[in-house]
This record gives C-alpha cells, structure tokens and sequence, in this order.
C-alpha cells in the first residue's frame, strides 16, 4: 500500500483529531459542572425563613424571630419563640454532637434543627399535597403520620390528620459532606 501524505490530507487529520479532543474536552466540562450543580443542590438542609442547619447562628436567629421567650442554651442549646399560630424551638450544636458526629468544633453554635409547633393548624396531607410527592416517605402509628423528604431535611407530622410540627433539619447528603470536612 502507498499512502500519499499531502499537506491538505496532514492538515484534515489535525482538525479531526483537534476537533475530538475539543468535543471530549467539552463533555468532560460540561459533565463536572452538572455533578458540581447537582452535589451542592443535593447538599444543602431545608431552610426557614433564611434560617438553615449547619450556618445559621444564634444572632441570625434573634435577628429574625426576635428575643426568645424561653433560653435553654446552657441546659438544652435551644432557644424557644412564640409565632403567629404556635411556637418555635431551635435546637443548635452543641460540643457533643460535635464530637459525636466528628464534626469540626466551627460548626458548634450553628443551627441543627428548627421545630416549628402548630397550636391550630388545618393543614392535612391532602392540602399540603403530600399524599402524592414522591419525595416525601410516610411512616404512621396509631393517629400519628409523619411524611418526611431526607433529602431536603423536612418533615410534617400528624395527629388525627391535622398538621403538629414542621421540623427543618440538615439533610444526611449534608451531614456526610461535612464530616467528610467539604
């Protein structure tokens, strides 16, 4: 066989094989961005009112509920506020969760759970569309139900089908990442 090597044919191999390279390249990019945008989604805890597990502290917290009505820092970590239709409890970091879950002591002081207790609440499943999501599981005994999303940190409970508590906590995808020091 004879191959002829002309500059025109060098020059199309080149653009060829550049132009692979390039389309690689850009794939490889583009699939690190959309990993990169789906972990930090995935990441993330439910939030309340801007308050979120693992950032928000104690004066973001009185920043937007105000001063407590009970302070059990010391005791419990946690704080207590009244709200239009129920009460709030904050529960926050405390050295031996820290320990514990083998989390860096900065952590300490953040938010880890945010419960919100419904005095009069009308809200059932079927109103809040819960029933139907996917992404909530639902557990039940007796009268009480509770439909939690673990990939966002959020969970409703029930008594009698009317809604008790929202409970926003971090996500276990978000746990991880942290103890993981991400």
């Amino acid at each position: 066989m004879n191959f002829e090597l002309s500059p025109r044919s060098i020059a199309r191999m080149r653009n060829t094989h550049f132009s692979r390279a390039k389309a690689r390249s850009a794939a490889v990019v583009l699939a690190a961005f959309v990993s990169l945008l789906l972990s930090a989604a995935g990441a993330r805890a439910a939030s309340w009112k801007g308050l979120e597990p693992f950032v928000s502290r104690r004066a973001d917290v009185e920043r937007v509920l105000g001063a407590p009505v009970s302070d059990r820092m010391a005791q419990e970590g946690t704080l207590r506020f009244n709200v239009a239709g129920g009460s709030v409890t904050v529960f926050f970091v405390t050295p031996k969760f820290v320990t514990t879950k083998r989390l860096s002591p900065r952590l300490e002081g953040t938010i880890l759970q945010i419960v919100l207790s419904h005095d009069n609440a009308t809200d059932t499943p079927e109103s809040m569309s819960l029933v139907k999501n996917s992404s909530f599981k639902r557990t039940a005994k007796g009268e009480v139900e509770v439909y939690m999303d673990e990939k966002e940190g959020v969970s409703y409970t029930f008594v009698g089908s009317r809604l008790k508590t929202t409970r926003y906590v971090y996500s276990e995808q978000q746990l991880a990442r942290i103890q993981r020091g991400k």
